[in-house]
């Protein structure tokens, strides 16, 4: 099977790449669970973060854009099935408010490990549903308009970083939702807003925008071409932008005491908000992989296939694995770093996590193949 082949209404190469950074996406909550005493900043401390912890946050940076991208894109698909256009707008909401749900009452607790959390974090989940909600309106944009309204969006939030508000002033709230983030000012409730929602719209209309080169009217060389000329263009804008600090990072890069450490300055990208040089790297090499997806098919591209055809089952089974690993070890072995059981070196989080997504592939596979032979929509949510 190609990779870029439809496997019944999805596209191959799209679980492929959501498959990739969800494997990934491991490293970086492993790292969360059992490696919190050296927090990671945004951008990162270079003085602080050795070099095997930053690059796996810097491989964590590609999780989120690219499921918010190829949410948009999985939209358009969504919209466009061979047997006619249909409106995304109501699976779109319905998804969105279905995501948030699931964000504060059941991925919320993974995280905090007791109901209910102490403080409610507004993360990836949220954002990816806020966006489609969102995008359940913009669809119906020309979609020249719509690709307008992306990268003004992904391009220009970056001139609003000087804008800032104090809690308890007028706009806060609603700045901190967007743009900052913060704590929000709600009467006897803690809420932390940690993914600002502005440059995600953007990045969910470029996602959706780019539907019609995955259309079957569509060669796939000429895909392969166009997904191969987006995603040089975008790193080489950020070669140029992000090379002479001229716009896009709040942070320039500096040279370092040795050519390893120079690169790291280079790669210490804003993750909240993304900022343009963020996105210019993750969503670059997004595309780069997706053009050379059109031509590659093998058994670890496959296996990555199945975890992406099933990538909120994944999401949440990873987190309440890693749960009860993190409980059984405190159980098992006692607290180590203050009140929690932790690794001591950075290799054991990349020997974890290469044990644990072995583990879940089977059954992801076997939530795919149910998820195939049902006819229940909620299953379709997974």
């Amino acid at each position: 099977m190609s990779v870029v082949s439809a496997r019944g209404a999805r596209v191959a190469s799209i679980d492929v790449m959501r498959g990739l950074v969800m494997m990934i996406m491991m490293l970086d909550h492993v790292r969360e669970s059992f490696f919190m005493r050296f927090p990671v900043n945004d951008p990162m401390n270079l003085a602080e973060t050795e070099p095997g912890l930053f690059f796996g946050r810097v491989l964590a940076h590609f999780c989120a854009p690219v499921f918010v991208f190829l949410t948009g894109l999985s939209a358009w698909l969504y919209a466009h099935p061979s047997s006619g256009p249909r409106s995304p707008a109501g699976f779109l909401f319905k998804r969105g408010l279905f995501l948030i749900v699931l964000e504060i009452c059941v991925v919320g607790v993974a995280w905090a490990g007791q109901i209910p959390p102490a403080i409610t974090y507004l993360q990836v989940i949220w954002a990816i549903g806020m966006s489609m909600i969102v995008l359940s309106v913009l669809h119906r944009l020309p979609r020249g308009v719509l690709i307008a309204f992306g990268l003004l969006v992904v391009f220009g939030h970056n001139l609003l970083t000087p804008i800032s508000f104090q809690p308890g002033e007028f706009g806060y709230n609603a700045w901190t939702i967007l743009h900052d983030r913060g704590f929000l000012d709600v009467e006897g409730l803690k809420i932390r807003s940690s993914y600002p929602l502005l440059p995600w719209f953007g990045v969910i209309a470029l996602g959706y925008a780019i539907g019609p080169w995955y259309a079957s009217a569509t060669a796939p060389e000429q895909r392969r071409k166009l997904l191969l000329r987006t995603g040089v263009i975008a790193l080489a804008l950020l070669a140029v932008l992000r090379g002479f600090n001229i716009y896009g990072e709040t942070l320039p890069w500096q040279r370092g005491a040795d050519a390893l450490h120079t690169v790291m300055s280079f790669l210490n990208v804003t993750k909240y908000p993304p900022s343009l040089a963020f996105l210019l790297l993750t969503l670059g090499v997004c595309l780069l992989l997706l053009a050379w997806l059109e031509r590659h098919d093998n058994w670890f591209l496959r296996a990555s296939a199945t975890f992406g055809g099933a990538p909120m089952f994944y999401y949440l089974l990873h987190l309440y694995v890693l749960l009860g690993l993190k409980t059984a070890a405190l159980a098992w072995f006692g607290p180590n770093y203050g009140q929690h059981y932790e690794f001591d070196h950075v290799w054991q989080l990349w020997v974890m996590s290469a044990v644990l997504v072995p583990l879940l592939y089977w059954p992801c596979r076997a939530f795919g193949d149910f998820k195939r032979r049902t006819s229940m929509a909620w299953v379709r949510y997974f």
